[in-house]
C-alpha cells in the first residue's frame, strides 16, 4: 500500500476524528515497521493461511458489530429519552443508544440510589468495632453499564475544550481538592455517580441537558 492509500484506510477505518496529519504519522509507522520486519516462516506455509482466516473473521465479526449498533441507534432513536441523552456533552448516537439498553427506561427508579445500585457503583462500607475499612464500590450491578459510564466519564474529559461541562468541572475539584485530592479511579468513579444523577433528573424531569440546569441538579422525588 501507498502512504496515501494507507493514511485513506486509516481514516475511514477508525470511529475516532483523527487529522490527515495523524493519520499520514500512523501510516509512515507501519510502512516503517513492515520494512523492518522479517517473515519467520515461508508465503506459503500453513501459518499463513491460518493468519489470513483469523483476519477475514475480524473484519466479518467487525461488521456485524457495525449493523448491529445501526440498528439499535435506530431503535433509540423511537424513543422519547434518546434525545435527551444526545444532549449531554460527551455522550454520542452509539454512547447514547447502549447506554439506553444497557440501563433500560431509567424513570423507572425512585431515586439515584436505586440507579446507582442497579450499575453497582453504589459504596460498600466495612466496619467492625472501631476499624473503618476504605470504601469500594460494590460491584454487583450491571459490569457493562459500568464500563460504558467510565468511557462516557472518560470522553466527556477528552472532549472538555468542545463543550461546557460539569461533570469534568466536578472532576478536576475532585483531582484538586486539598488536602487530600482524589486518586483518577477515585474521581472516575464519583463522576460516573453524578452522571446517572444528572440523567436520571433530565429524564425524569423531560429537560435537555443545560450547563447551569445541571450544575444544580433539582432533586427528583421518590
Amino acid at each position: 500500500y501507498s502512504r496515501v492509500k494507507l493514511k485513506n484506510i486509516l481514516m475511514a477505518s477508525t470511529d475516532k476524528r483523527i487529522s490527515k496529519m495523524k493519520a499520514y504519522k500512523y501510516a509512515d509507522r507501519l510502512i516503517d515497521l513492515a520494512q523492518k520486519s522479517y517473515p519467520a516462516v515461508s508465503g506459503d506455509a500453513i501459518q499463513v493461511d491460518e493468519v489470513r482466516y483469523y483476519a477475514r473473521q475480524l473484519i466479518a465479526l467487525t461488521r456485524k458489530k457495525e449493523e448491529v449498533i445501526k440498528r439499535m441507534e435506530s431503535i433509540a432513536q423511537r424513543l422519547p429519552e434518546y434525545i435527551l441523552y444526545c444532549s449531554f456533552p460527551g455522550i454520542g448516537k452509539q454512547t447514547a443508544a447502549q447506554l439506553m439498553g444497557e440501563l433500560g427506561d431509567i424513570s423507572r427508579f425512585d431515586n439515584a440510589n436505586q440507579l446507582n445500585a442497579f450499575v453497582g457503583i453504589d459504596i460498600r462500607r466495612y466496619q467492625s468495632g472501631t476499624y473503618l475499612g476504605q470504601d469500594h464500590i460494590n460491584k454487583r450491578g450491571n459490569p457493562i453499564a459500568r464500563k460504558l459510564l467510565y468511557f462516557t466519564v472518560g470522553n466527556m474529559i477528552r472532549q472538555q475544550h468542545a463543550n461546557s461541562n460539569h461533570i469534568v468541572d466536578y472532576y478536576y475539584r475532585l483531582k484538586e481538592k486539598r488536602p487530600h485530592p482524589k486518586l483518577n479511579k477515585v474521581a472516575m468513579v464519583a463522576c460516573m455517580n453524578k452522571t446517572l444523577k444528572c440523567l436520571l433528573s433530565m429524564i425524569k424531569h423531560h429537560k435537555k441537558y443545560h450547563y447551569r440546569y445541571t450544575d444544580s441538579i433539582v432533586p427528583v422525588k421518590a
